[in-house]
């Protein structure tokens, strides 16, 4: 009876404690909401006061933001859209059929691939950035067509991680089967495995999307800003005559930056949780 009550305690504590820090994280996020409604003047010396009376500008912000510039702000959604989709698919095909060779092929050249993946993620970007943005123009790697190929590298490390340890839980018996059967290795691998590795896949999917979608540094470096920007460089160039900068248009294209990956994420959120246990437990 004791021991059930204390594992209520514990339990009452910890609910409360994870609900402050949901808090805490989620604090930033009303605090854009706020004042992406209020009047550029009031951002600054009412943040944390709701937009009420002369402090509503209603959906002012939202118009200032997408006109203020001389980008076209769709522009960047398009081009922020194209980057994360294509990057992401690239990612997932390559990395899974990686994945699947290396957790099969038992040779010293797929550890070494492991383990160059595995190094790739503990590796800071800022060693690299300088070297990758001169080498992506070099290779004619600085346009919104090219980019994924530059995400690909950097985000194969992860992925392959994951799905390697899933594939290693799948019975070699179903891929034995198909061999007998007469299939080949492609048709294997799509018709066997990749069914298979769906739940890691989503969950892969979830995290390169959100990583590419809000990523603000290597587009910057990358990419030409006089031909080409995505959404978080837009927000960053938002300023008036003078180099003004209206805090008020920048929370509202703040918030539209962020509203379509937090619809993904809360849509998908639980893909995550089985993908990472399917790829780390079973392997």
């Amino acid at each position: 009876m004791a021991d059930l009550k204390k594992a209520k305690t514990i339990h009452s504590v910890m609910s409360i404690c994870f609900a402050v820090l949901a808090l805490l994280w989620v604090f930033p996020v009303f605090i854009v909401v706020l004042n992406s409604f209020k009047v550029n003047t009031f951002v600054k010396t009412s943040t944390f006061s709701f937009p009420t009376g002369e402090q509503w500008a209603g959906f002012k912000n939202f118009i200032t933001g997408m006109t203020l510039g001389n980008y076209p702000f769709l522009k960047s959604v398009f081009y922020s859209f194209y980057i994360t989709i294509v990057s992401t698919a690239l990612i997932l095909v390559c990395t899974s059929m990686t994945a699947w060779y290396v957790s099969r092929i038992d040779s010293k050249f797929c550890r070494i691939v492991y383990a160059l993946c595995l190094f790739s993620m503990i590796v800071p970007f800022q060693m690299v950035m300088f070297t990758l943005s001169k080498t992506a123009d070099s290779l004619k790697l600085n346009t919104p067509y090219t980019i994924p190929i530059v995400y690909l590298g950097f985000g194969a490390g992860l992925a392959i991680f994951m799905l390697s340890g899933f594939v290693k839980s799948v019975p070699l018996a179903m891929e034995e089967a198909a061999f007998i059967d007469g299939c080949g290795p492609v048709r294997v691998f799509f018709g066997i495995v990749l069914p298979v590795l769906k739940p890691t896949l989503i969950s892969v999917a979830i995290l390169e999307i959100m990583w590419v979608w809000n990523d603000y540094l290597l587009p910057y470096l990358v990419l030409d800003r006089t031909k080409y920007m995505t959404i978080p460089i837009q927000i960053q160039y938002l300023k008036g005559s003078y180099g003004t900068v209206d805090l008020g248009a920048t929370m509202a294209m703040i918030l539209l930056g962020i509203i379509p990956v937090i619809i993904f994420y809360l849509s998908c959120q639980k893909y995550i949780i089985k993908g990472v246990a399917a790829g780390a437990v079973k392997g």
